[in-house]
């Protein structure tokens, strides 16, 4: 199963049962507090390669995901998902 589809279903069930977590502790371990910032947040059409590898060596990874999913980040690369990537993975919401 692909990873966006595996966050997407994670999502949906964190969210269901409550699990979504607003503490930010995470971050403190994060790979990108070490790096400009600047990298996370490139220019249009700018690329999210180097701030991608990053992120797929970073220990918390997911819960940076899981936290731009929960919180609808538009900008700027979160949990190694560009914004564009992190909108096909959210769940469809229905009315």
């Amino acid at each position: 199963m692909p990873v966006k589809q595996q966050a997407a279903e994670l999502l949906s069930l964190w969210d269901a049962f409550g699990l979504v977590s607003d503490d930010l502790s995470w971050q403190e371990e994060a790979l990108c507090a070490q790096v400009d910032p600047e990298l996370w947040f490139p220019e249009k059409g700018g690329s999210t390669g180097s701030a991608k590898r990053i992120c797929r060596g970073c220990p918390v990874q997911d819960a940076c995901l899981e936290y731009a999913l929960a919180h609808d980040e538009r900008f700027g690369v979160w949990g190694g998902l560009s914004e564009r990537e992190r909108r096909r993975t959210k769940p469809a919401r229905t009315s």
